[in-house]
This record gives C-alpha cells, structure tokens and sequence, in this order.
C-alpha cells in the first residue's frame, strides 16, 4: 500500500516492471553473509534499518505493485531488476522515506531482484536484497482502439473493446490516462460493444472543441483483467487531433438533410430516410449517431438486417452509422421520393450528386442528429458510437470509478 503521506521521488533503476500479491518478505540485514545481500557499514553505537519487501517467494500472482518498507530507519535508493532490458522499474518514497512503492505492477512469468539502500540510527548505512518470482499468465487480454485516423470531427470517442471478458472494471480503468491540450472535461464509461464484448468509451462532457490534441496512454502492461480475461502483456499510446467544427442534422419529417459547419448551415440535400409503413421495421434510428468510417462502396443486403431478400445492392459514397447497419449513402433507385416520403430501409439515402460532394466533406467522428416522428428512437448504447444519447450525469455512472 502507499503511505497516505505525501510522496517523492527518488531514483529508480530497474529492467523491468513487476506484478505480485503482498506477502512480505524480509531481506538480508547487513551482517549476512550469502550471494544475495552484502555489508554495509555501521558507526559505533549506529543500528542499520530492517527492510521488508512485499511481494515474497515464488510463483506469487502477478499483478500488484511492489513495496519495499524500512523499519528503524529510512530508505536511500530502491533498484529492482528482472534480467531484462526492460525500461526502469520507477517508484515513489513516503514523505518520511520509510515505504517505497513500485509504480506499475509486476509481469507474470518474471523473477526479480530488489535491491534497498538505507540508513539507521546513527547513521548506519546497510544494503539488502531479496528475490521473488511471478507464476506464468494461463491467459492474455488484446483490444482493438479507436479513433484510427490522425484528425476526427467533434463527437468522436475513445473507444476500446476489449477481446476478453473484463472483470476487473476498476483496475484496468485506472490505467488509462486521457490529456488533452485543453483540459477538456470528459469520463470512462463502460458498455457492451455490438458484438457482446466489453468495451469502455472516453467521451466529453461536450463535443471536443476544434484544434484539440488529444493522448491516450493505456498504461495496462502487467494488469490483471480478472478470471476470464487474463493479463494485458503490453501498454498502449494513442494520439489524435480534433478537426473542424461539423455537423449533419437529419430532419425526417422535412425530408431533408443540413449540413452545419461551425455553427452555419453550408448545404441542404433532400433525402429519404427509412419507411415507417407498419410491418417490417425500416424506419431510421433517432438521436445521435457518429460517422464511424467513411466506407466507400459497400455491398448491402436485406438479410443482414433481417428483411428477406428484399435486396442486394452494391451501394456508393457509403458513411458508415451503426454496427447494426445504418448509413447514409447515395441511393439513386429511391430518386423520387428525396425531399417527399421515407421510402428506405432504413438509412440515409440521397441523389449520387449530393452523396460526391458530401462524402467528400464529411470527417469521420462528425455527428448526425436525426429528428422526426418518423424514426423509430435512439440506438442502444454499443450499437456505434451512441454515446451522446445519455446526459452527462448517466454517462458518469457508468464509469467503474463512479
């Protein structure tokens, strides 16, 4: 544990980062004679400090931060070592120098060494060493991670979904540092991706203001994902700038789609959006939806998205919306109905004109808004990036850290 006082650091030298369970382990004290400690030097009438380091023994779970704690005395210089030519192990001193604590967590599979420089009373300098080594990892957690492109629009996420379960909520949330050029406000949040595996999103408060750099560091190297998921073996960095100030505002009921770019409406394109005729579902989803990728051609078919053999179509100028299949893109078979009736199965569709130059101004990350009596209500959280459809306060709640 770290001491509740105030820390600071000291030099750190080590090869790699470590993982175990607290088991304190006492080291070697100045007068022993063996391969793992050496002397140190004692004053008359000096008693050099007694050193504990938790964890202790073989085969110990990784997964914990290591702690080195004096007793009778205080701590100069902690170096930790694996073999490996790992980056240094750093840590942080107590205020009171009595307890230094790693600060990233020990690797399974790893034997490590500790080294502890301390004073006693009088003066009394001693160096103590102990060993302990972490059991092998029966199981390892990937991701995949969002934004991939270099500049995104406003209402863009962070996004990572996780291919094992995550049980550990907590603990691998508390590895993921976001900084922002402009201290933008902004929380975790946990959901079920589309597909049924965990996923956490690191949304705004607002939409990113334009010009914002934006850094993820997934520190999660050594972190326990829990009993089904396993230990992430490798950290992760993210970097991604925000762009210009887009919007798209789809308004079913006028059949229209408006195109706003900082605040001022640059295009109106008529559209057609999905049929709200009763039978089989093909209106389109309200709310918010974010461009998730601007997809090119695409082949759409009725049955993956359970309407028969109604249709197979390869479709141009295809912007990607939801996981379970909503897009914008042109439609030129449904020409008579743009500006007059939703007569799609669902998506956004417009003349091949509109959807050239559109396709070619839109970013990925750009928000739709869709609006009208003639949608069917807001996508579930998962189903794309739908984060903007909660308010903040219930964005806030699903962060394992609330």
């Amino acid at each position: 544990m770290r001491s509740s006082r105030t820390p600071r650091r000291i030099s750190v030298r080590a090869a790699a980062a470590v993982v175990a369970v607290l088991v304190p382990l006492a080291l070697a004290g100045c007068s022993a004679d063996d391969s793992d400690g050496k002397s140190g030097t004692v004053k008359a009438g000096g008693k050099p400090a007694t050193v504990a380091v938790t964890p202790g023994g073989s085969g110990v779970k990784a997964g914990q931060q290591v702690q080195v704690k004096a007793s009778g005395g205080t701590i100069t210089t902690v170096t930790v070592t694996d073999g490996t030519a790992a980056k240094p192990l750093t840590g942080t001193l107590s205020k009171d120098g009595t307890v230094w604590t790693s600060d990233r967590k020990a690797l399974p599979g790893r034997t490590y060494r500790v080294t502890a420089e301390t004073k006693g009373t009088g003066g009394a300098k001693d160096t103590q060493q102990a060993s302990f080594s972490t059991a092998q990892a029966t199981k390892k957690n990937t991701l995949d991670l969002w934004p991939t492109a270099k500049t995104v629009g406003v209402a863009h996420p962070i996004s990572i979904v996780f291919d094992r379960r995550i049980t550990n909520k907590a603990d691998v949330e508390r590895q993921l540092k976001v900084t922002t050029s402009n201290n933008t406000e902004g929380s975790w949040g946990w959901v079920e991706h589309y597909d049924g595996r965990d996923r956490v999103d690191w949304r705004p408060r607002e939409y990113w203001k334009p010009g914002t750099q934006v850094r993820l560091q997934a520190l999660l190297n050594g972190t326990d994902s829990g009993a089904k998921g396993g230990f992430f073996a490798r950290d992760y960095d993210k970097s991604f700038t925000v762009g210009a100030h887009q919007e798209v505002k789809v308004d079913l009921d006028a059949k229209r789609l408006d195109f706003v770019r900082a605040g001022k409406p640059t295009r109106t394109i008529p559209i057609s959006g999905g049929d709200p005729t009763p039978g089989a579902d093909k209106r389109s989803w309200s709310g918010t939806s974010v461009l998730m990728a601007k997809a090119g051609t695409v082949r759409m078919t009725s049955q993956s998205v359970g309407l028969g053999d109604a249709y197979d179509k390869m479709v141009d100028y295809s912007m990607h919306l939801t996981y379970s299949g909503a897009y914008a893109h042109a439609a030129p078979w449904n020409a008579a109905y743009f500006g007059k009736a939703n007569k799609s199965s669902g998506c956004i569709g417009m003349s091949t004109a509109n959807a050239t130059t559109f396709y070619r101004d839109v970013q990925v990350g750009d928000p739709f808004t869709v609006t009208g009596k003639d949608a069917k209500g807001k996508a579930p959280l998962g189903n794309g990036y739908s984060n903007w459809n909660v308010s903040w306060p219930e964005w806030q709640k699903l962060s394992a850290l609330s």
